[in-house]
């Protein structure tokens, strides 16, 4: 992976764990609980593409149908 793609992988990492956040009202520790139940985290990793061209809620929205699997 380019430092340009890891960067930018993590970028969105972070916006999806603000996003999520924010819009459940919890904290950053609350959504790493979260994460360590669910591999949010490594999903985004694993497919930062979807996720680059997703607005804020669509991101959130993504992550719910994510988790709603389990």
């Amino acid at each position: 992976m380019s430092e340009k793609r890891l960067n930018n992988t993590i970028f969105l990492m972070y916006l999806v764990t603000n996003n999520y956040c924010k819009i459940h009202n919890m904290s950053t520790e609350d959504f790493l609980k979260l994460d360590e139940k669910y591999a949010i985290l490594n999903y985004v990793a694993e497919c930062p593409d979807i996720f680059d061209s997703m607005t804020n809620e669509e991101m959130v929205e993504e992550i719910e149908q994510y988790v709603s699997q389990f």
